[in-house]
């Protein structure tokens, strides 16, 4: 009779498990498509990503559209709920293996009857991370249309020589030693939570929060690249996001990363030595 009810309690305990994992997956796939249909439709912006995708041109040499928008407050505002909102879209997905073991762990130990509060709060301490790059980048795309450097409706770099210079910078990045510390922790889920996982609901956005530094650490260099071919520009938002998943799953995740930076280096180097020679 024991062992029976033994077996009962295992098997509620699987099928409980198998639940919370239905529902961690379907809010982040909720949070995904949420976020990639604001990004899609461009909510607050002049012109829908698919318009601007539609517009764009090489690489460096942007279609004008007249004028900058004046940076306001509420412009301000609504540049970094676009970057926040695009990243949310980006990198949830590669999250997503970190979150789930994250839940599966709560849900099997002490804190089980709350696991859902626990998981939820380190999804935000992750997406927070994330909000304050985007508050970076809405400095950044701020900064290089105050020099001239972007096409503030485009959000392109329109120089072919500083197109260059940042893929040559991301390139190199590629190979440095504290991409590939980054990069170990993103692609070990099981080891992360070992080293990190912190105990109560706040050590779970802490904890969070860590997982996205990490991935920040990571990423942040091909993020930049979108001032490269559009911060808008579809193709190169589900590319980037499609590569990032792929560096963190695929076995030869860190080789990946050393052939895309030389290909980088190899497109920087072009661009530059293609806009030193129509100077001269």
């Amino acid at each position: 009779m024991t062992r029976k009810t033994g077996v009962v309690a295992s098997e509620r305990i699987e099928q409980l498990v198998r639940r919370d994992k239905a529902i961690v997956l379907i809010s982040l796939s909720l949070v995904i498509c949420l976020s990639a249909a604001y990004t899609v439709v461009g909510v607050g912006m002049n012109m829908s990503a698919a318009e601007m995708t539609r517009m764009a041109r090489p690489i460096g040499e942007p279609m004008t559209m007249g004028p900058n928008a004046p940076w306001t407050v509420l412009h301000a505002l609504v540049i970094f709920l676009m970057w926040w909102v695009m990243m949310i879209a980006m990198m949830t997905p590669s999250a997503a293996p970190t979150v789930l073991l994250f839940a599966a762990i709560k849900k099997m130990g002490p804190d089980g009857p709350r696991a859902g509060a626990f998981t939820g709060l380190f999804l935000a301490g992750y997406l927070v991370t994330w909000g304050i790059f985007s508050l970076g980048a809405t400095g950044a795309q701020w900064g290089l249309e105050a020099a001239g450097l972007s096409d503030g409706p485009m959000m392109t770099l329109k120089s072919k020589g500083a197109a260059g210079a940042l893929l040559l910078a991301a390139g190199l990045y590629q190979f440095t030693a504290f991409k590939d510390a980054c990069l170990r922790h993103c692609r070990s889920p099981a080891h992360f939570l070992a080293e990190h996982r912190r105990p109560g609901l706040s050590g779970a956005f802490v904890t969070g929060a860590d997982h996205g530094l990490y991935c920040l650490g990571c990423c942040w260099a091909l993020m930049a690249l979108l001032f490269v071919g559009g911060v808008m520009n579809l193709y190169w938002i589900a590319g980037i996001a499609i590569y990032v998943g792929l560096e963190k799953i695929t076995p030869h995740g860190r080789w990946l990363s050393y052939a895309t930076g030389a290909a980088l280096v190899c497109c920087g180097l072009y661009l530059i030595g293609t806009a030193t020679f129509s100077t001269l």
